[in-house]
């Protein structure tokens, strides 16, 4: 069994993520591209102090960049965990 601290690996701060936890009660976290469902569950679970109704995770691929003129390369892939609520809230800009 992996850490929790091994399976979230940071939240999603964007506009769609905000708009997501204020209209429907969902979290974005970038979580390990090999952790499953109920572990990703049982970590925000634990860490947040909170209840998870729902779990859905979506494979993000790397972009192509380039570097310089003649070398190209790649972002590294990582997948993204839609995280829905059912009791408590998780708030991360309090702590800025």
């Amino acid at each position: 069994m992996k850490a929790i601290y091994d399976i979230i690996k940071s939240p999603c701060l964007t506009e769609k993520g905000n708009a997501l936890q204020e209209m429907q009660s969902k979290v974005v976290f970038k979580v390990d591209k090999f952790a499953n469902k109920i572990e990703i569950k049982n970590a925000v679970e634990s860490l947040f102090s909170v209840k998870v109704s729902k779990v859905a995770v979506s494979n993000m691929t790397g972009k192509k960049k380039r570097v310089g003129a003649r070398s190209a390369g790649k972002t590294s892939d990582w997948k993204k965990a839609y995280v829905t609520l059912s009791e408590g809230k998780i708030n991360f800009l309090d702590e800025l």
